[in-house]
């Protein structure tokens, strides 16, 4: 007991040199002991994962009875080859192939990592707390509260720090399995149940479970730019922006596929060049913006890896970057000259090209269908589906904009917001004409949102005169890591 006493009262010295030592340049940090989280999205991946494996499983042995080559043998190879990918994917992050390991690596030859991946998860989950266990890292965060930032410091223990590096592998993987394989399942179960004129059961049950899938998915590539673009802040979403942001996906999901489905019962082969054409710009779209930079490949991906080895990556990695935007909004821009692959800017003007482009595509699918579609939809009312799938793609646009002016976790660092875009586009006419030159003023925002204009930003002396120079929170992230290590070198 007195050595536990000893050991809280040295830590506790020690947090208040670290806070005292910050204090004089200004910025207080807050140290906390993280506590271990329970880990929800392993358990969400895998229960989709297995789910949609056999689901699909089912599903080709019925095609088989029936005959169906072709339904069974689409079905099988979207229920494979995104398995195969999962495997690879999870033994690449958990470099199992290094270590001894037989059953693990024998459970991903049949297709079970996601599985034993969970299950170990869960074990450490359940382990940790019954013992203490000193902190291994320290991760230094900056939380923003009413647009104040704040410097926080967290103690990452052993049983965390394992935990954070499975919800990371599960995160790819999720990715990987919704557009890898829930999407094209699902494009193929909807036009198989359109040419047959049915609907099986099981049928209906893994179009159910891609589309949660495929949700899921787009909604942790959201989260994951979120992360990495703010990497420096503690980025914490409120249920409201959960809420938003799977209608927002969930409408572009589902209006694109149906689009594309609609648009391929017409013209079955002309579906595929519009497939491809849209793949094939997005997979060569970053690689020509690295070639115009004549940049060099970066060396970070693994240091065992090769010339080719990399090159290799990084091409399925732009595939797989190629087939989200395919379907919806990746919410990143590759740049294979960054350290991290991963463009860190808000490229707003992207933003609004994509989904500008996307409509007018989606409209032309549409009405093409419209005009040549088949005898399958002589009793359905074409016009008005037609408006539902316009109204509900521009509905999705709209929550895309709620979520960036309301519930956006990193708004209050936006300069400007959405209202000020539009209230700046409306207002331009009327204040050229009937002001006459005269220099008109925008409407105070009443909320700090993201916005899709660049402004140059006005001096920190005219903003605030009397603190023009404020704290640089991300300068200390990295200013203070040489301190941190001689601590924890002295200590140990």
């Amino acid at each position: 007991m007195c050595e536990v006493a000893m050991e809280e009262q040295e830590r506790e010295i020690s947090d208040m040199e670290r806070c005292s030592s910050v204090a004089e340049n200004g910025v207080m940090p807050v140290v906390n002991h993280s506590h271990v989280r329970a880990p929800l999205s392993v358990v969400l991946a895998t229960v989709l994962y297995c789910a949609e494996f056999i689901t699909a499983a089912v599903l080709s042995s019925m095609y088989h009875k029936t005959d169906d080559v072709i339904w069974m043998g689409f079905t099988i190879t979207f229920m494979l080859v995104p398995a195969v990918l999962i495997q690879l994917t999870l033994t690449f992050i958990h470099r199992d192939l290094g270590r001894d390991r037989p059953l693990v690596l024998f459970l991903h030859l049949l297709l079970l990592g996601p599985v034993i991946r969970c299950f170990e998860a869960l074990v450490v989950y359940f382990k940790a707390g019954k013992k203490v266990e000193p902190y291994v890292t320290i991760s230094r965060k900056i939380s923003l509260k009413k647009g104040q930032g704040t410097l926080m410091e967290w103690e990452i223990g052993q049983s965390e720090r394992i935990l954070a590096m499975h919800r990371n592998a599960f995160k790819r993987t999720a990715v990987i399995q919704a557009f890898l394989g829930s999407t094209p399942q699902l494009t193929l179960q909807l036009y198989a149940t359109i040419q047959e004129k049915y609907i099986l059961p099981t049928r209906l049950a893994l179009m159910i479970i891609t589309l949660i899938s495929i949700t899921y998915g787009a909604l942790v590539c959201s989260v994951l730019a979120i992360q990495i673009r703010y990497d420096d802040y503690k980025v914490r979403l409120r249920p409201v922006a959960y809420l938003c942001m799977i209608v927002w996906r969930g409408l572009e999901i589902t209006t694109r596929v149906t689009a594309l489905v609609l648009f391929s019962t017409a013209h079955s082969h002309w579906v595929i060049l519009v497939g491809m054409v849209n793949l094939l710009f997005f997979f060569f779209l970053p690689w020509g913006e690295f070639w115009a930079k004549k940049g060099s490949l970066t060396e970070n991906v693994e240091k065992n890896f090769s010339k080719l080895g990399t090159t290799v990556v990084l091409c399925m990695f732009t595939l797989l970057y190629a087939c989200i935007n395919t379907f919806c909004w990746s919410a990143v821009q590759l740049d294979f000259t960054h350290q991290e692959l991963i463009d860190r800017k808000q490229r707003w003007d992207r933003l609004a090209m994509y989904y500008c482009g996307r409509f007018v595509e989606n409209f032309l699918l549409i009405t093409i269908w419209y005009f040549f579609r088949s005898d399958f939809f002589e009793y359905v009312c074409a016009p008005m589906l037609v408006v539902q799938l316009l109204v509900c793609y521009s509905l999705a646009i709209l929550f895309m904009l709620l979520f960036y002016q309301f519930f956006h976790p990193c708004r209050r660092l936006f300069k400007y917001n959405v209202h000020d875009c539009l209230h700046c586009v409306c207002c331009r006419k009327g204040r050229r004409g009937g002001e006459n030159g005269r220099r008109g003023k925008l409407a105070p925002s009443y909320s700090t949102a993201a916005t899709m204009v660049m402004v140059p930003e006005e001096p920190l002396e005219l903003l605030d005169p009397q603190n023009s120079q404020p704290a640089d929170l991300t300068g200390q992230l990295g200013g203070r890591e040489t301190d941190i290590v001689e601590d924890i070198m002295e200590a140990a």
